[in-house]
């Protein structure tokens, strides 16, 4: 989740750079994921993943509630946290702010907010489910036939 985030995020930040979206956007984004990409994974691992599940669980009641309404609470509440720490690293590593600094953050995460939550409930969010969901399904066939074969 956090590389399709992640490049996404890149991807449409490097277009608001350069006036819009070009080809060359695709290639450009992977030299500054390898700097975002590590930021993302410790910050969610760290202080984001459990914190994010507090929130949502604070409107939401696993067990009580559809899963697809936890799905989504968490969610949302992943990329409110999300969306200001990786802005704040954007902010620090590429935008040179000097004296503009808070402004040039504040704007960031305000530019960034509404394209992370919609990409996130949209698109990352139910791809990655998808995609996760099939691998399993295909290892738990496997699985099955190899315990089959074993009988």
């Amino acid at each position: 989740m956090a590389f399709v985030m992640v490049y996404a995020m890149i991807c449409y930040n490097i277009s608001l750079n350069v006036g819009g979206m070009h080809n060359y956007v695709f290639l450009a984004a992977f030299k500054e994921i390898l700097i975002m990409w590590p930021i993302a994974i410790v910050l969610e691992l760290l202080f984001v993943g459990k914190l994010a599940k507090m929130l949502a669980f604070r409107f939401v009641t696993p067990g009580k509630d559809p899963v697809i309404m936890i799905i989504l609470g968490i969610s949302a509440m992943s990329v409110c946290l999300m969306c200001p720490l990786m802005s704040l690293a954007a902010t620090l590593l590429f935008k040179n702010a000097g004296s503009e600094f808070i402004a040039v953050w504040f704007q960031t995460t305000a530019m960034n907010f509404p394209m992370a939550l919609c990409w996130q409930i949209f698109f990352a969010g139910p791809f990655v489910r998808n995609v996760f969901g099939a691998c399993v399904r295909v290892l738990a066939k496997k699985e099955a036939e190899s315990i089959n074969e074993a009988d």
